[in-house]
């Protein structure tokens, strides 16, 4: 039994158990009922009569009437109206933007008309849409043909223009309705060629034709499952090698976030279901790609929008699926993370759009496929569903663009007479003005530093910075010109990541500095309050082991962010995520943590409120030339709770495996959050291994949990990663563990500061590198000795109280009116 016939009766519980939903209401909405002088049904939407809305000069049009319909055939498909001369359907919209049109044909022979034999081409507001080509039956099947695109007037046209003098043309249905606003967006589609991966605007400008609608690993979905009233075809007959891909299927509604896709872009049921890679067919190995061939239009190349639609029913938590997406054997999504562009919520529907040419023999191939990042025992790759609509060109394009130029020359000429006469009169007033006495100029109101509303996925005003204080934006802004010379327009080769909020590309600015990249993609449905959040955090903070910020640009609707580059990349590829590194020595891994800890400690320290990071994890963690660690992405941050609280209410977020338990129960944030998370990642650092991985067995697949099982049983050495096998002394171990053990205590209360933490650190350190004991800190429990000397720098507040180190290469611009304690210990590092 093949996988379809496997995954047969859960897709059709699917549809009972769903409810249909029709919550999507057009505005402008329009069903005719096309040659008949009475309503009819077709999924529970209602077509009216044709006639009142045909042009004056369709009085040669003819009513036909199928005389002897298919048994059980709707209604609607019994009538047609014919044209035998140029005449159109004319309709007052209510709305302008992104509109659907569709006409249904059903071929049949009446009276002095045979259907089959129609020879017209159609045109929507000048655009031609239909040819003769496009009509030609192969069946008596009914032929849909759907059309996308804008309508920027109140008046839409839809004009039948039969070809020769024995021509004519027909339609048995004409339907006309507003899709939601967010249907077509100008911005987030990559057009994926040869020439690598770039971005593709105005997309909302073309027409298009809907060629292919698939629901992959799923049973047709038909119009009365679908708040659009479409239907989506399963993919068996498209996959290349059906013994490649396996069928998923889930039972829970889809977790619609906002930002992401809605029932709107595709029903529930497209993404409950999927294919995604069959690694129990042992002949294919363990890296090999799902791929379909979908037809299209042959005769050439021709564009076309490819819609991916996505959502992870595969895995048990977040972070665990990385794979590739290609288009005609282009790389159109590089490690495709679907947690990362989910707002960290699993099973959460998204869309990507991508324009791409279908090859010389009209087909358009779609590949899913693992990601470098996957590990052998994760590697797996998803798609659930696809669309394909042809881009169809404008007529009479030279007529439009003469239109368009005539328009900006008499705009350019009233505009120099308005700005003419500007000039003089702003001269004149000078004059006048400097013939007064001067006044002393009134005092102005500083506004506090804000941001003004950002229009959404585009670009953002930062109009209302404050004036005062040293860490002012304005010095931060980077032209847009200077970013586009730093990565070579944005060169595809100059690629060295990617996320939710877009490409990261390596740079180098005119001053020869080395940078890191990071354009948003206003498609992606994320990432402007990240933007926002991390130039506030970032422009206030100076720190060796935090990644700097060098500016950003907001220019032409862009969200640029620019940091330094830091060689080396995550700390997570450098333990598990790569084959290709070589292996940590421990001695480094304990440096890194530490590197780490101190920049977490600033963090929560340097400032009155302090920052929660919110996000600790390994990925997270970047490691400079010379293994310098830095801590990175700024955009879940929050300032802390102020000195009367104890904690921040907020929702949660974070990533799964690294989250306090505590602060999920509670939703409330404190310091020890970034604690717990980093806990975690001393586990990762000591075993090599991810913090969830599903592959493993029950009791292994959380690390925290299963690191601690053998911490408690005194056999950590057992679970260290065997590239430290041996290399490790055990007092040195032994601190390590107790640290982590610490950190991931249930509740924060319990739990050390990150202060705690890092001196304990760097004590396993110096027991790795002499093996010599030192007193104790404060809050630690060994038995260990160390020479202190304490200095205590007071300040204004004994509340602002910070604890540094003199030989931490680290730096900071907090003022000197803050309060610090510094600790120092002859052995050090």
């Amino acid at each position: 039994m093949d996988n379809q016939n496997l995954m047969l009766p859960f897709t059709i519980l699917l549809l009972f158990i769903i409810p249909c939903s029709f919550s999507f209401t057009p505005i402008d909405n329009y069903l005719l009922n096309c040659g008949s002088r009475s309503n009819a049904s077709l999924f529970n939407r209602v077509f009216i009569p044709d006639s009142t809305f045909l042009s004056s000069s369709a009085e040669s049009t003819s009513l036909l009437t199928f005389q002897n319909p298919p048994p059980n055939s709707p209604t609607l498909y019994h009538t047609a109206r014919v044209f035998t001369t140029t005449a159109s359907y004319r309709f007052n919209m209510k709305k302008t933007g992104t509109h659907l049109v569709r006409f249904h044909f059903f071929h049949f022979k009446a009276q002095n008309f045979d259907l089959k034999s129609a020879k017209f081409d159609a045109l929507v507001n000048g655009v031609s849409v239909l040819t003769l080509s496009d009509l030609q039956p192969s069946n008596d099947d009914v032929l849909v043909k759907e059309f996308i695109l804008k309508i920027e007037s109140n008046l839409l046209e839809i004009l039948f223009r039969p070809i020769g003098n024995s021509g004519f043309g027909f339609v048995n249905a004409v339907e006309v309705f507003t899709a939601p606003s967010d249907f077509v967006l100008d911005y987030g589609t990559r057009l994926v060629g040869p020439s690598g991966v770039q971005e593709y605007r105005n997309l909302s400008s073309q027409v298009l034709e809907t060629i292919r609608r698939i629901n992959v690993g799923g049973l047709e979905i038909t119009p009365f499952n679908d708040t659009l009233w479409r239907t989506w075809i399963p993919d068996k007959d498209f996959l290349v090698f059906k013994d490649a891909a396996k069928v998923a299927v889930s039972t829970q509604t889809p977790n619609y976030q906002q930002g992401g896709a809605t029932p709107e872009i595709a029903p529930d049921n497209v993404y409950m279901t999927a294919q995604q890679m069959n690694r129990e067919n042992s002949i294919l190995g363990s890296r090999f790609n799902i791929t379909w061939n979908f037809p299209v239009v042959p005769g050439g190349s021709v564009p076309h929008l490819v819609r991916l639609h996505f959502c992870d029913i595969v895995s048990p938590t977040l972070n665990l699926l990385y794979f590739d997406v290609y288009i005609n054997g282009y790389i159109a999504y590089k490690d495709l993370d679907l947690s990362s562009l989910t707002v960290h919520t699993l099973a959460s529907p998204i869309y990507l759009d991508f324009v791409a040419d279908s090859d010389d023999f009209g087909v358009i191939q779609v590949s899913v496929g693992p990601s470098d990042l996957s590990s052998a025992m994760r590697m797996n790759a998803i798609l659930n569903g696809a669309e394909i609509m042809k881009m169809v060109n404008v007529i009479d394009s030279s007529i439009v663009n003469r239109k368009k130029k005539l328009g900006v020359l008499v705009r350019s000429i009233v505009g120099g007479i308005a700005g003419l006469f500007i000039v003089i009169t702003a001269f004149l007033l000078a004059i006048k003005c400097r013939k007064k006495k001067k006044k002393k100029p009134k005092l102005r109101t500083v506004e506090s530093s804000g941001w003004t509303p950002l229009r959404m996925f585009g670009g953002s005003s930062i109009s209302r910075m404050s004036e005062t204080g040293s860490h002012g934006y304005s010095g931060l802004k980077i032209p847009f010109a200077d970013i586009k010379s730093a990565t070579n327009n944005f060169d595809r080769s100059l690629i060295i990541g990617s996320g939710g909020f877009g490409m990261v590309y390596k740079g180098v600015l005119k001053d020869n500095v080395k940078v890191a990249v990071k354009r948003g993609m206003p498609g992606s449905r994320q990432g402007l309050p990240e933007f926002q959040t991390e130039i506030t955090v970032l422009s206030k903070i100076r720190h060796r082991h935090l990644v700097s910020l060098v500016g950003f640009c907001e220019e032409n609707s862009e969200m640029i962010l620019v940091y330094e580059y830091v060689e080396k990349g995550p700390l997570k590829r450098h333990l598990y995520g790569s084959a290709a590194l070589p292996p940590l020595s421990w001695k480094r891994r304990l440096e890194i943590c530490i590197g780490a800890a101190r920049g977490l400690h600033y963090l929560h320290t340097g400032f009155a409120q302090g920052i929660i990071h919110r996000d600790i994890k390994s990925t997270n963690i970047l490691l400079d030339e010379d293994y310098v660690a830095k801590v990175a992405d700024f955009g879940l941050s929050r300032p802390g709770p102020c000195i009367n609280e104890t904690h921040v209410s907020t929702g949660v977020k974070g990533s799964f495996g690294y989250l306090d338990p505590e602060y999920y129960r509670r939703q409330q944030l404190t310091d020890k959050s970034d604690v717990y998370s980093f806990g975690v990642v001393l586990f990762e650092v000591l075993c090599g291994r991810p913090a969830v991985d599903p592959q493993l067995t029950r009791e292994q697949v959380n690390l925290a949990e299963w690191a601690l099982e053998w911490l408690h049983k005194g056999m950590l050495d057992h679970i260290v990663d065997p590239h430290l096998v041996g290399q490790i002394k055990e007092s040195s171990l032994k601190k390590f563990g107790e640290t982590a053990e610490k950190c991931l205590a249930e509740y924060g209360v319990d739990r050390p500061t990150m202060g705690d933490v890092l001196w304990n650190l760097e004590y396993a350190l110096q027991l790795q590198e002499s093996g010599q004991q030192r007193e104790p800190h404060a809050d630690s429990s060994s038995n260990e000795s160390v020479n202190v000397t304490t200095r205590i720098v007071l300040g204004s507040s004994s509340s602002n109280r910070r604890t540094e180190r003199d030989y931490d290469n680290g730096y900071s611009d907090i003022s000197s009116s803050q309060v610090f304690s510094q600790l120092m210990t002859n052995e050090g590092r």
